[in-house]
């Protein structure tokens, strides 16, 4: 014999108001989670992003520190002339590092070359803010090397071999030169930074392309 038709009517909305409740409370327990995973998502993304931030500021602290901060055993050179001649020039430092050059610069977009290049092009590219790396036989194979990758990344920079220089590696741009014993001298990067493009560049922006090439 079954249950009255008002017990079995109560019987199915009380495990009707059960599985509704059990879907409530998991309905709950889901958007807890979901409003969880989400502050943590949240701060994970503002953890890395003021990580980043931080980490920027940091790396530009530095570049404006070696923009600013003076080169050990750096020369410098002022009032320069800027003349374009057809002639020989002789410079008044080895490697030139500015004055009086030829009409069509060195190519200087990160270029290399095998071969020893004309000093009176190389100054010209030095005026559009390139600066030229320079080594000789003095210079380990694996500095070569290493400065090679360096400047084949960087634009605005050129290098080639300079069989008149006394120094291992040499550094010059408009004006400004350092001389150092190998790649890995800190002087490098810090020369690099403060001059590729810098504030001592008479022809700031001027191409570093469509020059000679060898």
């Amino acid at each position: 014999m079954g249950l009255p038709k008002n017990s079995a009517a109560a019987a199915r909305r009380a495990k009707l108001d059960a599985v509704r409740r059990a879907q409530a409370a998991r309905d709950r327990r889901n958007k807890i989670i979901t409003m969880v995973v989400c502050a943590v998502i949240f701060a994970a993304i503002a953890g890395g992003t003021t990580y980043l931030l931080f980490t920027i500021k940091g790396e530009e602290k530095k570049k404006e520190a070696a923009r600013t901060a003076p080169i050990s055993g750096e020369k410098s050179w002022d009032k320069l002339t800027q003349n374009h001649v057809a002639q020989p020039v002789n410079y008044p430092m080895t490697p030139a590092a500015g004055g009086d050059h030829a009409q069509a610069w060195m190519n200087c977009n990160g270029d290399v070359y095998a071969k020893e290049i004309r000093q009176e092009n190389a100054v010209h590219a030095l005026e559009h803010g390139a600066v030229w790396i320079t080594y000789s036989d003095k210079a380990a194979p694996e500095d070569v090397k290493t400065l090679t990758e360096r400047v084949k990344k960087t634009p605005y920079t050129l290098m080639s071999p300079h069989t008149k220089q006394t120094s291992a590696i040499t550094l010059s741009a408009w004006g400004k030169q350092v001389s150092v014993d190998s790649a890995s001298d800190p002087r490098v990067n810090t020369f690099l930074t403060k001059y590729v493009q810098g504030p001592q560049t008479p022809e700031p922006g001027a191409a570093c392309t469509n020059g000679l090439t060898a």
